[in-house]
C-alpha cells in the first residue's frame, strides 16, 4: 500500500507523519509527504528535524509540492486538516475516495492536527506525540488489528 502524508508546507506534520510511519517499517507499505501549498526542496523545519534524529526515524530532508503523479501513486493520501482534504478531494476529483485527515481514517472526532508552524520546540514535541498516537492506530488498522 502506497500512503502519502499532506499538510501545508511539507516542512512540519507531514514530514513527522512519514518518518513514524516509515520507522514502522510496515510489510508492502512505501510512504512519502508532501504539501498543498510547498515549494520544492526546501529544508524541513529545524524543530522537526531535531525531533526526528533524536527518535532515530527516517525522513525526507526536504519539502515537496503534491502533484498527479503522487495522486495516482497513492492508495491512501492522508491529510492533516480537513481544510487540506477538501482541497485535493475538489482538486483530484478522480482520486477523492481515498483522501481522508489521518484522524478521520482512524477514527477520531477531531479531524486537525495542530500545526506547529512557526512555535516552540515543545509546540513541535506536541505535535509529534499527537502524530505518534495517530500512526500508532494507523498501524493497527494496516495490519488488521483495528
Amino acid at each position: 500500500m502506497n500512503i502519502c502524508f499532506i499538510c501545508t508546507g511539507n516542512t512540519c506534520r507531514s514530514p513527522l507523519a512519514e518518518g513514524l510511519l516509515r520507522s514502522k517499517e510496515l510489510p508492502g507499505v512505501a510512504v512519502r509527504s508532501a504539501g498543498i501549498y510547498a515549494a520544492d526542496g526546501m529544508p524541513i523545519s529545524d524543530h522537526s528535524k531535531v525531533i526526528l534524529e533524536n527518535s532515530g526515524f527516517p525522513y525526507t530532508p526536504v519539502s515537496r509540492q503534491f502533484s498527479r503523479a503522487d495522486a495516482e501513486w497513492a492508495d491512501l493520501i492522508l491529510t492533516m486538516t480537513a481544510g487540506h482534504r477538501d482541497t485535493l478531494r475538489r482538486s483530484y476529483a478522480d482520486h477523492a475516495a481515498k483522501v481522508f485527515t489521518l484522524k478521520e481514517y482512524t477514527g477520531q472526532a477531531d479531524h486537525d492536527v495542530q500545526d506547529p508552524f512557526g512555535g516552540s520546540f515543545s509546540l513541535y514535541e506536541s505535535t509529534f506525540g499527537e502524530l505518534a498516537e495517530q500512526i500508532d492506530l494507523l498501524a493497527s488498522r494496516l495490519l488488521g488489528e483495528q
